[in-house]
């Protein structure tokens, strides 16, 4: 745990969150600027600050996000599919940096990104 890090805050209890998933490895909540009906996000309980810092010893805790990303998403209301994003490092925008995963999806969950060149 980061005592800086408001994602581990989140994690601990002391800032509050919409949970929709927690077990001993992944913490799931509500994001608090949702972009579509369903918008939540799955973080490890353990401070890793990016994707990008990840290493071998991670490599569990991040498959059990992404099959848990497929269930929550179809239990929250999106079965056609949904979207997920990392955002890793500075010029990938990541704003908190403690490892996470936006499940975006729902009904017309996000226009197409479109590469501009």
């Amino acid at each position: 745990m980061d005592p800086n890090c408001i994602f581990c805050k989140i994690v601990a209890g002391t800032i509050p969150s919409r949970k929709v998933f927690e077990d001993e490895d992944v913490f799931g909540f509500d994001d608090i600027n949702p972009v579509a009906a369903v918008h939540f996000m799955l973080i490890p309980k353990k401070h890793i600050a990016s994707l990008a810092d990840a290493g071998p010893e991670d490599a569990a805790v991040l498959g059990k996000i992404l099959t848990l990303a497929a269930r929550l998403a179809r239990e929250k209301g999106s079965p056609e599919g949904f979207r997920t994003i990392v955002n890793t490092g500075k010029i990938g925008r990541q704003d908190v940096y403690h490892l996470h995963v936006h499940i975006i999806g729902g009904p017309n969950p996000l226009p197409r990104m479109i590469a501009k060149e």
